[in-house]
């Protein structure tokens, strides 16, 4: 994208020593997966933060929608910092940010700076492209490839591995203990950043546009909102279609801007290269299908036994369900960069899209048993591990070495924004299905969610099947 090196010149990384190596990628690993499981711990407190503040559910809601909004407004703009000379200062700086926030949803303070902490840590959801960055110029080739991988599922197994654990705390002592978990390892983070991050190679430039942050952070915060509040569509849908269309008219403004920039946030013309549209194409529906599911199958497990259907699990005790999609999802991400080697990465993307289809396929079918929500979510972490560790080498593959931070950064805004609308998407397919005076969806509407994400995963399919037979084309024209 943009901010090549000065003079044109093509600037090399110099990887770092061989002992430092084995130090540096543990380091990114644990400050991928502490942002990501941080930034999540908003899923499983909404009611308890419900209760011990005193506030709507829906208000409630804002811990996690803020979080997803505040990283994806800050994503592009880290991800340009971070492809210029102060790349180790952006990274140190984030995470302080993250860890004052921290502190804020510790301390006995009013709602409104809970949710002012919330934002503060979810603007490291932007370190990821970050990392990812580091990893491409500070190591071999060879290696780097396989650790970019492994951060971008990292960077999606950390909900799991957060979920269960916040939510046993929060059930012992309170909403306060479970952000306490927060505060220590994103101290834990900051330090080990201060102790192992390199400084970036010299010879980088980078200027952030802020006219296009400013346009970009106000459409994304129309379209997290209108994913988030899902009661404006059913209550007003005149309303919610005209903040729609305002926020359409201001990423077609904010596309504007960055093509007339000189120094944009993003490069639109490298994000319309085939390649990179065509991933970020797959990953917007991919997340929509992703997400769903993962909702679906959460929610499904905590319903009452009395709605005729679910099993009435505590918060922790449904925490525990993710456990197979973490797991699995690490395992597909070791495995990955092993069949790069006889499978290009858009081939990769389609496999693992076909394994989260049959995860809905799975979840549709069979659900009367525990044990098959197991293996439900266990097939779709293999399939989104898979996903997540094979679109970095779509993008990367026609992307400077410079650019990395930059290029994957807007990836991940793709990914928030698809992640948002598969969450609205299952809420509103669910409230369509209750019943009036009923405060459970008909077992039926959870069926009609997984078809609908298996079109979803069927379009992520088709899309990544387009770009294996175009990446076909072009070696062996």
């Amino acid at each position: 994208m943009t901010g090549q090196p000065v003079g044109g010149v093509a600037v090399k990384a110099f990887p770092v020593a061989r002992s430092e190596a084995r130090l540096l990628v543990p380091a990114l690993m644990f400050i991928v997966l502490v942002v990501a499981a941080v930034a999540s711990l908003g899923t499983p407190l909404i009611t308890s933060v419900a209760t011990s503040f005193h506030v709507s559910l829906g208000s409630a809601q804002w811990t996690l929608t803020v979080a997803l909004l505040s990283g994806a407004v800050a994503t592009p703009v880290l991800g340009r910092l971070g492809a210029g000379p102060h790349r180790r200062a952006t990274i140190l700086a984030t995470l302080a940010v993250v860890v004052a926030g921290s502190a804020l949803t510790v301390l006995p303070l009013p709602f409104a700076w809970l949710l002012a902490g919330r934002a503060a840590q979810g603007v490291g959801l932007g370190l990821t492209a970050l990392m990812m960055g580091v990893a491409r110029d500070h190591l071999p080739e060879e290696r780097s490839a396989a650790v970019i991988a492994l951060i971008s599922v990292v960077s999606i197994i950390g909900a799991g591995v957060g979920y269960p654990l916040a939510a046993l705390l929060a059930e012992l002592g309170g909403v306060r203990a479970a952000y306490g978990l927060g505060l220590v390892v994103t101290a834990a983070a900051l330090l080990t950043a201060w102790r192992s991050m390199p400084e970036a190679p010299e010879g980088r430039s980078a200027h952030v546009d802020v006219a296009g942050a400013v346009v970009l952070a106000a459409a994304l915060l129309l379209v997290l909102f209108l994913a988030g509040e899902r009661n404006l569509w059913s209550r007003h849908l005149a309303v919610a279609a005209g903040l729609a269309v305002v926020a359409v008219v201001l990423l077609c403004v904010w596309a504007v801007i960055e093509l007339r920039s000189t120094t944009p946030l993003v490069d639109v013309r490298a994000v319309r290269h085939p390649a990179v549209a065509g991933a970020n194409l797959a990953m917007f529906a991919g997340g929509i299908g992703m997400y769903l599911l993962l909702t679906l199958i959460t929610r499904y497990a905590q319903t009452p036994h009395g709605a005729g259907y679910g099993f009435g699990l505590t918060t922790f005790v449904a925490g525990l369900v993710l456990i197979p999609f973490s797991v699995l999802g690490f395992v597909a991400g070791k495995l990955t960069p092993r069949v790069r080697t006889r499978i290009t990465d858009p081939l990769l993307l389609a496999g693992s899209a076909v394994v989260v289809g049959g995860g809905f396929a799975l979840f549709a079918a069979a659900r009367s048993d525990l044990a098959e929500l197991f293996a439900a979510m266990g097939v779709l972490g293999f399939g989104v591990g898979g996903f997540s560790a094979a679109m970095p080498g779509v993008i990367l593959a026609v992307t400077p070495k410079s650019e990395t931070s930059s290029a994957m950064s807007f990836n991940y805004v793709v990914r928030s924004v698809g992640y948002s609308l598969g969450s609205a998407i299952g809420g509103l397919i669910l409230a369509a299905g209750t019943g009036p005076g009923h405060l459970f969806p008909d077992d039926s509407a959870y069926t009609t969610a997984a078809l609908v994400g298996i079109g979803a995963m069927a379009i992520t399919t088709l899309t990544s099947l387009a770009l294996a037979r175009r990446r076909s084309s072009e070696t062996n024209p």
